[in-house]
């Protein structure tokens, strides 16, 4: 096989994974279907390029609200490599204790609320620590990983845990250890990662299964939609709709900051 081969081979692989955990994707589309009834947001965190799985969550094309994407720059924005804002500093602070309960601390969470923690080794500090944290104020947590890799992987939270040993519930893209999928013949090491493909099919998975049962409940959900699919001004409509009904949820989040 070529390369692009051998990659799409093991993409084959991650759908299988991926199938097998339809109970799984079920339940944690049932507990964030809870909160969104409830008026409230699933909160979504993933550092590195986790934060890939969350912007595909939302906002973006069949996407819709009742999600908060909680994208930490420091953590994320790392387009430069090295320099001003570069990877060794984003990894630096993946893994500094004290920092998730900081981010934390911005927002009043609700015990009606959920969360969904993505992390591919599931063994950094702050994804961990983000974890911990919505457990203890009640949300139910899901993680998101590359359950091969985490389990070959040693935490670096001080307690030993893994994302895994703290979430209600744990969803795997499927990704092999080391995440790359690709052996080249001369090379020795591997390369294309898929845990991005299979995070994806996940998210999705969840997305399509929330519409359906928002939907079953009598609140179809205002889904971001292109202008080619239902003409220019129904997706005008439709995008208004979506990102007023963000706003107020969002505002939920502040309401109470604060008070005793």
């Amino acid at each position: 096989m070529t390369p692009a081969e051998k990659y799409i081979d093991a993409c084959r692989g991650l759908l299988a994974t991926i199938s097998s955990q339809t109970q799984a994707i079920g339940e944690a589309a049932d507990c964030f279907t809870k909160t969104i009834l409830a008026g409230r947001m699933v909160h979504l965190f993933g550092s590195g390029h986790s934060r890939i799985m969350v912007e595909e969550m939302w906002p973006r094309y069949g996407s819709f609200p009742g999600f908060h994407p909680m994208v930490e720059l420091s953590l994320t924005f790392h387009n430069g490599v090295v320099g001003s804002n570069g990877q060794r500093q984003a990894m630096f602070l993946e893994n500094t204790p004290g920092l998730a309960e900081r981010i934390l601390r911005n927002y009043d969470f609700q015990s009606i609320d959920a969360a969904l923690v993505v992390s591919s080794s599931g063994c950094n500090v702050v994804p961990i620590e983000i974890a911990r944290g919505f457990r203890q104020r009640g949300l139910t947590v899901v993680a998101l990983v590359s359950r091969q890799h985490a389990d070959a992987s040693q935490s670096r939270d001080a307690s030993g845990e893994k994302l895994s040993d703290i979430a209600h519930i744990v969803l795997d893209t499927g990704a092999p250890v080391g995440d790359a999928m690709v052996s080249i013949k001369g090379l020795d090491t591997p390369v294309a990662p898929g845990s991005t493909v299979g995070g994806c099919m996940v998210v999705n998975c969840l997305k399509a299964e929330i519409a359906q049962r928002l939907t079953d409940a009598g609140h179809p959900p205002h889904t971001l939609t292109a202008a080619a699919l239902v003409g220019q001004e129904r997706a005008a409509e439709l995008f208004e709709a979506a990102y007023d009904e963000h706003g107020r949820r969002w505002a939920k989040l502040f309401a109470n900051l604060g008070a005793d």
